[in-house]
């Protein structure tokens, strides 16, 4: 009996496939003449696949100019419409091309899916005129996105704490970096928010308060040595990124020798994003495979990814004084069992001026043996080589990094594992 019902599902199963594979088929037959329209046409010259009528409700226009020139073309399927179902997040891989310089790979992301973008849209318009559907640049003006303009000369903690994970807690400081290095305007250098346009003030708001990805990366710059993707520019609800290379989930069976320089360098972001010069603690909210890449030439890893980072300033915590301000935070473990699985409270983030938080996501979720990602287990570095499975230091300082044992184990663990991962890399080297 239970052979007959497993043969019957088998069927059955056979039978969806073919309908699924026979319906995709009789769709691309159907719409071969759009199909082949589209991919003869460059969407991103057009306006209105670029969103542009929702300004400032967008993301910026700094670089409208390059897109409606034609310098930016979706690469080959990206083309098909139909394929826009699969892509979920809205990203986008496009070659650049500049006159002098050649053509280059860019990511293009809208910064949220179709329902995210469509739920934004339908709260502005509710809050101006009480509908769902509305003349969105005109009721934005009646929203809380347009009540810094005018003469208002700061962008003041008050008025935008907790819109995002980038500003939960903010400090001034924080935010006159934000105005002062501000993209999207031709006065960057600034930081009087009465300096932009009431357009620019408002599209950095709303980009502030939907995914404020953009601000962090503008805010810290590759260029200035910060673990992130390039800033490129905006166009509408198009923002372009510098295409890194492939995601660090493709190298997760790659030679030891290279897995060992990946963690090393993990664990080098973790600290430069907890202690740096800067005194602005940048805490990764969401930490997986696919949030980070490496450079195929350098092999360089990148965060690419920054949508959920929180940033504290550790110069206004020293001086407001909270709390226990003083007393060393340690994360909690969470044996969730589930993909990227991360436990923290947000307000300790913002409250303590030493925390170890980014060495427990990236030790949990990437590194040790309790990272889950895609039905694999095991970490970036599974399977070490027999003398070092043997002689146990890695295992022991990983499992401490991602589950402490000892008081204050993981801030101990984290620096010695930092230290025996260069050991290694430079033996193999």
């Amino acid at each position: 009996m239970l052979r007959l019902v497993s043969l019957k599902l088998g069927r059955l199963y056979r039978y969806v496939k073919l309908a699924v594979l026979g319906s995709l088929a009789a769709a691309l037959v159907l719409n071969t003449h759009s199909l082949l329209a589209s991919l003869q046409r460059n969407e991103l010259a057009e306006r209105r696949f670029l969103q542009l009528n929702k300004c400032p409700a967008c993301w910026g226009t700094s670089w409208c100019r390059k897109f409606l020139n034609g310098q930016l073309r979706l690469e080959s399927w990206g083309r098909l419409r139909l394929l826009d179902f699969f892509n979920v997040k809205n990203v986008y891989f496009a070659r650049y091309g500049e006159p002098r310089e050649g053509s280059r790979r860019v990511v293009l992301k809208r910064l949220g899916s179709a329902q995210e973008l469509a739920d934004i849209d339908a709260k502005i318009c509710r809050r101006a005129t009480g509908r769902g559907r509305c003349d969105l640049p005109q009721a934005l003006h009646a929203t809380e996105f347009a009540s810094l303009n005018g003469d208002v000369r700061l962008l003041t903690p008050d008025a935008v704490e907790g819109w995002s994970d980038l500003v939960h807690c903010p400090s001034q400081r924080l935010l006159d970096r934000l105005v002062r290095r501000y993209a999207e305007t031709k006065d960057s250098g600034s930081f009087l928010l009465r300096n932009l346009k009431d357009s620019e003030r408002m599209q950095l708001l709303i980009t502030l308060a939907f995914n404020p990805e953009p601000l962090v990366l503008q805010s810290f710059p590759s260029d200035e040595g910060w673990p992130f993707a390039k800033y490129l520019g905006a166009c509408g609800r198009m923002v372009a990124v510098n295409y890194v290379g492939e995601e660090l989930w493709s190298y997760f069976h790659a030679p030891w020798e290279k897995r060992v320089d990946l963690a090393w360098q993990l664990m080098e972001i973790a600290e430069q994003l907890t202690n740096n010069d800067f005194e602005f603690a940048l805490y990764l909210l969401d930490v997986s495979f696919d949030n980070f890449a490496v450079g195929p030439r350098d092999g360089k890893v990148i965060i690419v990814d920054a949508e959920n980072v929180l940033v504290a300033d550790k110069r206004l915590i020293r001086q407001n004084k909270p709390e226990n301000w003083d007393v060393w935070y340690e994360s909690k473990f969470d044996d969730c069992e589930k993909e990227a699985c991360l436990s923290f409270s947000k307000e300790i983030l913002c409250a303590r001026v030493t925390v170890d938080h980014n060495y427990y996501a990236i030790c949990q979720n990437l590194l040790s043996r309790h990272a889950m990602w895609r039905g694999t287990s095991g970490g970036l570095l599974h399977d070490p080589p027999a003398e070092i499975a043997k002689d146990g230091r890695l295992e022991a300082l990983l499992d401490e990094c991602a589950n402490p044992k000892k008081r204050y184990g993981r801030f101990q663990a984290a620096k010695e594992l930092r230290e025996y991962l260069a050991q290694l890399s430079n033996n193999v080297r």
